[in-house]
């Protein structure tokens, strides 16, 4: 019987374990505001064909 409990806790604390591991990086190496993306720009000039247009032929 104590083998059964035993098998089915030791997943469940080795999770628990990485979780809490995680979240302590998380608050003791927080990632710097400097390498944060940028928003994507929006384009500002009109495509010259339509989507769709296939490209001439040669």
């Amino acid at each position: 019987m104590a083998m059964v409990v035993l098998a089915a806790l030791i997943p469940i604390l080795m999770l628990a374990a990485v979780l809490a591991l995680g979240r302590y990086e998380e608050l003791m190496l927080p990632e710097p505001k400097g390498d944060r993306l940028e928003p994507a720009a929006l384009p500002t000039a009109t495509s010259p064909a339509p989507a769709g247009t296939p490209a001439p032929s040669p």
